[in-house]
């Protein structure tokens, strides 16, 4: 767990140390303004309720009304814009803004500009356009009876911003002195061409600009003060945050459309039928308190400017939007660099940390289904809260730290494999070891406490046997018998322990837990059994000895794992199950058995395999008596069935202390039953020096 730990720190860190690198030098950037859109296109809820902003458009409708009902041809008179006045200043509208730039004299004479100029100079405050940008050329400056811009404000002088421009267009003279305020409409879209930022100020020979949606809302609200603040402008109470040039993020309230508009017809035909004392087809209250904003949308005259709802939108709505994030206080904010790192830090780390951690591509798999929509959740969730967060530095991170930690651990999975297949190859089945490489979480390396049933197995006479073989001859004998029990045991899931010269050592149960592992234990005894049986005669001609195993199995719990020291190691078992196993092998000298089982084992075979009940026994080594089993297979169950039923009935006499009785039943047996004939003679030592007390149990001297 530790190293898991360290590698996840390592490559979280890490991963956020390059992510940061790729953020700062803008290769995310228009990842991000992707992600931008996305955001502000899910998000857009329409226009505040409260929030007064009406369009006029002077749409296709307005110039065929001109053209066919009264001869207008395009550009309009202004006496027309007046009539547009009039209808405002009837319905108390707080302020109306002309986003149209009236830098050349009207075609119809420059009283056609006086008398728009007077109606200009009338309630309700009103704003016009300018434009700010590169070139040469001088600007005359407009200046009222006061000698002094109207629009100008003294304080407004010491407002931050570096945007510095080199030219201005400007209304004719006569226009520009009327306004009260005027309005920058010039922007900059992102590099991928896309409106995302309003600038509220400019600057023009040292001269500050106001954007015209700023001036918009100071025409309606003239006591409002514009103030430098830290990260910002203060606009009367309200902090809007904009970066080194003035720009704010604008919190989009849909596509084209969103905010009411009216064409320009229906407006100039309802203040002259109200001038008839006609009904209006507009009703002037629609208006009343409202900013209007005064615009061309006919196609080919007014300005597209695409945004991230919309690849078709009037900049007049553009200006609307920054108008309605001013009266609202919503612009969005960039979120504090903290808080972007955190986040970016924080889904680095759980990435990498989880990646680490995966033991298959199961949980790496999950681990990246939940950690990458992380970046997007925190960017999503922060855009309702006017929070600008990064998405695509976290992902960055996250991308990142998937890499380098599956890379990593596909790196490190065939080194483990190897020392799987190298620490289990002796002791384990090959299908047994691939299900380890392919699961290794499985195995538990270092001691564990677990049931295990136990194997130990031993040959009759084989120090005899040494004794008449040369070394070669023996040693291929014996690793031809080992190899033919091994397999058997291999086969039916058993894990190799240990050689011990001719003595097998085995379990069940570890390092793969194994349903019925006590049957298994079983079967490959019988299976070793019946084997040996098979080869006995080929054996006796190799080696001139007529070979015999003897099987001890209990099933109990255990220590196993790899045991041994930090260079050399062993998968073995420890404790004192164990060592029961070992002394039911010896157990089988005692009363001339080939296999001998404990009463746990029995418990777990069932009736899986016939057994027949040896005798209550106290072993070398322990106070408690053992009840011990020989397992038969079916044959000799069949064969033996009245023979077993005679033993039972001495074991019976046996354990009631009648040793006479018991005699006289295993007498008869001994001559074709090896325990019959091992409890005939105990019983006759027990009548020759009968014991003091008496529990049934024969207790072992040796082992």
């Amino acid at each position: 767990m530790r190293r898991q730990l360290l590698q996840g720190l390592t490559i979280g860190l890490a991963a956020t140390a390059v992510a940061g690198l790729l953020g700062w030098s803008g290769l995310l950037t228009p990842f991000e303004r992707t992600t931008w859109s996305w955001r502000a296109a899910y998000f857009a809820a329409g226009p505040q309720a409260d929030t007064p902003i009406v369009l006029i458009g002077l749409d296709q409708q307005s110039l065929d009304w001109g053209s066919q009902e009264n001869d207008l041809s395009w550009p309009w008179p202004r006496e027309a814009y007046n009539l547009v006045l009039d209808f405002c200043r009837r319905t108390g509208t707080r302020a109306v803004t002309f986003d149209v730039l009236f830098s050349e004299p009207s075609l119809y004479g420059v009283e056609d500009d006086l008398t728009f100029a007077d109606a200009l100079r009338r309630p309700p405050g009103s704003v016009g356009s300018l434009t700010l940008g590169s070139g040469s050329g001088t600007v005359i400056w407009p200046e009222d009876s006061r000698n002094r811009p109207r629009w100008y404000d003294e304080a407004s002088a010491h407002l931050p911003t570096q945007r510095e421009e080199t030219a201005a267009s400007l209304p004719v003279p006569e226009l520009a002195s009327a306004f009260e305020r005027l309005g920058n409409v010039a922007a900059t879209p992102d590099k991928d061409g896309i409106f995302r930022r309003t600038a509220l100020l400019g600057r023009y020979e040292e001269r500050p600009i106001l954007s015209l949606p700023l001036a918009t809302l100071l025409a309606g609200n003239p006591q409002l003060q514009v103030r430098a603040a830290p990260g910002g402008l203060r606009i009367g109470d309200h902090l809007v945050a904009t970066d080194r040039w003035s720009q704010a993020i604008l919190n989009f309230r849909g596509p084209s459309g969103t905010f009411p508009t009216y064409s320009a017809a229906a407006v100039i035909q309802s203040e002259l039928q109200l001038q008839a004392g006609e009904l209006p087809t507009l009703d002037p209250q629609q208006l009343h308190g409202a900013y209007v904003f005064f615009g061309l949308t006919a196609p080919g005259l007014y300005d597209l400017r695409p945004t991230p709802l919309d690849g078709v939108f009037p900049g007049m709505e553009v200006h609307a939007t920054a108008l309605d994030n001013l009266l609202s206080d919503d612009f969005i904010r960039p979120a504090p660099g903290a808080l972007s790192q955190l986040i970016l830090l924080a889904c680095a780390l759980l990435t990498a940390l989880g990646i680490s951690f995966s033991g298959n591509l199961r949980q790496t798999f999950a681990c990246a289904l939940i950690t990458l929509p992380l970046p997007f959740c925190a960017g999503f969730a922060a855009y309702p809260q006017q929070l600008w967060l990064p998405i695509s530095t976290p992902l960055a991170g996250t991308v990142l730290a998937l890499a380098a930690g599956i890379s990593l651990n596909y790196a490190t999975e065939g080194r483990k494999k190897r020392q799987i297949r190298l620490a289990f190859n002796q002791y384990l089945h090959p299908t047994v070891i691939e299900q380890l490489v392919n699961q290794p979480e499985r195995l538990r390396l270092g001691g564990e406490k677990r049931e295990l049933s136990m194997f130990f197995s031993d040959l009759q006479g084989f120090t005899g046997l040494s004794e008449r073989l040369d070394p070669e001859s023996l040693t291929t004998l014996l690793n031809d018998y080992l190899t033919e029990m091994s397999d058997l045991i291999l086969d039916a899931g058993g894990t190799i322990d240990k050689y011990e010269g001719d003595a097998i050592i085995a379990f069940w149960n570890a390092p793969l837990e194994q349903r019925y592992h006590a049957q298994r234990a079983v079967r490959a005894a019988l299976a070793c059994q019946q084997r040996l049986a098979e080869r006995r005669a080929a054996y006796l001609q190799r080696s001139g000895v007529e070979l015999h195993m003897r099987i001890g199995i209990n099933t109990g719990e255990a220590i196993v794992g790899n045991m041994g020291s930090t260079r050399r190691f062993d998968y073995t078992m420890l404790g004192d199950a164990v060592n029961l196993a070992a002394r039911l092998e010896g157990v089988n000298k005692v009363f001339g058995t080939p296999t001998l089982i404990s009463a746990a084992t029995r418990h777990q075979l069932g009736e899986t395999f016939p057994v027949r009940e040896i005798a209550s026994v106290a072993v070398v080594g322990r106070r408690e008596a053992t009840v011990i089993f020989e397992p038969l297979d079916d044959t000799s169950f069949r064969e033996k069935r009245a023979l077993l039923s005679d033993y039972a009935e001495g074991l019976k006499q046996f354990r009631a202390g009648d040793f006479g009785a018991a005699l006289e039943t295993f007498t008869p047996l001994a001559q074709q039953d090896r325990p019959s004939l091992a409890f005939a003679t105990r019983c006759r030592e027990l009548l020759e020096t009968p014991p003091p007390s008496w529990d049934g149990v024969w207790v072992l001297e040796s082992k």
